[in-house]
C-alpha cells in the first residue's frame, strides 16, 4: 500500500538525489523540486546517477523546478533544502498538503519548530540523517558512507504515519522511529558544531585539524557546553557520531580523563582525516555556513537558559566575520578564541 502514496521530495542536491533516485527505482510515485529548470529537465529525461555505498543506478526522476508546477495532494513531503530554505519551501508547498500529509525536515541542525510554525505540529516530522552524500554536478550524486535515518513526530507520539514514511526510507537506509526526535537531532547537532565549525574555521581536513591541541580543546569544550545547555533543557543526549561518542561518559571526571578526551578526539580526527567541513564547502561555493544553528543554537538556548556558552558564542562570532569576509579563514583563528 504505501508504494500508492505521492511523495515530494523539495531539494536536487546530495540527500535529496539520493532518496528520489533510490525511492524511484522501487517504484515510489515520486516528484523532485530542484532550483532551475534545465536541471529539472536533465533530471527528468536522463535521470539521477548514484553511485558509492550504495547500489550504482541511474533513472530518470519526474522533476520540476518550483513547487507551483507540482499539481494534487501529496502524503508524505520531505524537504532536503538547506536550513535557510526550509521555511519557504513549507510555505510553497502548503497548497499540496492535506489534514493527513506529512511534511520532513531533512536539514542539519533543529529546524522542526520553524516548519512546525507553517505547516502545523500535527504534520510535522523531525529527521535525523545519519547516511554521508556528496553531489558532484546536478542529477550525479554519491553515498559517500552509510548509516541510518531516524525520524520522529515533533511534539507528537508516533503514529501509522509515521511507520509507514519509515518502512519507505528504509529502502535508502536502515530507518528507526523514536518517540523523542529532539534528543536525537541535538546529539547530531553537537557534532556539527565541533567538526563542522572547525573545520570553517581552520581551513582544513578533519585529520590535519584534530592534531593540533588547541583545536581538541575547542572541541572538548564545543561538548561541554553543549552538554550543559541540554541539562538546562531537560534533554539526555544519546551518543552521537552513529552511536560511538557518548557525550556523558565523555565528559565524566575521573583519572586521566583529559588524556582520554584528547585520544578519543585523535583518533576520530585519524579515522576521518580526510573529512571536509560541509560548511567551508557551502562558502568555496559562495554559500553561506549554517552556523546558525549549529554553534549559534546552543549559544542562543544557553543564553535563554543562563547557561554560558562562551566558545559557541565565540565560534559563531568568527564564522559570521568569516562569511562577511572581513576575517580570512585560517588555522591560528584558533589561538584567538579564549576558553
Amino acid at each position: 500500500m504505501d508504494k500508492e502514496s505521492r511523495i515530494c521530495i523539495i531539494g536536487g542536491g546530495a540527500i535529496g538525489g539520493v532518496v528520489a533516485g533510490m525511492l524511484t527505482c522501487e517504484g515510489y510515485q515520486i516528484q523532485l523540486v530542484v532550483k532551475h529548470a534545465k536541471f529539472a529537465e536533465k533530471i527528468s529525461s536522463r535521470g539521477i546517477e548514484i553511485k558509492g555505498k550504495c547500489r550504482h543506478l541511474s533513472i530518470p526522476v519526474p522533476s520540476v523546478a518550483r513547487p507551483n508546477e507540482l499539481s494534487g495532494t501529496f502524503d508524505y513531503v520531505l524537504i532536503a533544502t538547506k536550513a535557510d530554505g526550509l521555511v519557504d519551501a513549507a510555505r510553497e508547498i502548503l497548497p499540496f498538503l492535506d489534514e493527513k500529509s506529512r511534511v520532513v525536515s531533512m536539514q542539519n541542525g533543529i529546524c522542526e519548530e520553524m516548519l512546525a510554525h507553517v505547516v502545523g505540529e500535527e504534520r510535522t516530522i523531525g529527521c535525523v540523517v545519519g547516511f554521508g552524500c556528496t553531489m558532484h554536478a546536478p542529477g550525479e550524486v554519491e553515498m559517500t558512507s552509510g548509516g541510518e535515518i531516524i525520524i520522529g513526530n515533533w511534539n507528537r507520539e508516533p503514529d501509522q504515519k509515521l511507520e509507514q514514511l519509515a518502512d519507505i526510507l528504509e529502502h535508502v537506509v536502515k530507518t528507526r522511529t523514536t518517540h523523542e526526535i529532539l534528543p536525537e537531532l541535538y546529539s547530531k547537532l553537537i557534532i556539527n558544531s565541533c567538526i563542522t565549525t572547525l573545520g570553517v574555521v581552520s581551513g582544513q581536513y578533519l585529520g590535519e585539524m584534530l592534531v593540533k591541541r588547541k583545536a581538541r580543546n575547542l572541541f572538548i569544550e564545543v561538548i561541554r557546553e553543549a552538554v550543559e545547555v541540554a541539562g538546562a533543557m531537560g534533554i539526555t543526549v544519546p551518543p552521537g557520531a552513529a552511536g560511538k561518542l557518548d557525550y556523558y561518559r565523555f565528559m565524566a571526571p575521573g583519572p586521566l580523563s583529559g588524556l582520554k578526551r584528547h585520544l578519543t578526539i585523535r583518533v576520530i580526527g585519524m579515522k576521518y582525516r580526510k573529512l571536509k567541513s560541509s560548511s567551508l564547502q557551502s562558502l568555496e561555493r559562495g554559500r553561506k555556513t549554517e552556523v546558525d544553528i549549529y554553534n549559534g543554537y546552543i549559544a542562543a538556548k544557553g543564553r535563554e537558559l543562563g547557561v554560558a556558552t562562551p566558545v559557541n558564542e565565540q565560534l559563531t562570532h568568527m564564522v559570521k566575520e568569516i562569511e562577511k569576509g572581513t576575517r580570512k579563514i585560517d588555522p591560528g583563528n584558533f589561538n584567538e578564541i579564549s576558553i
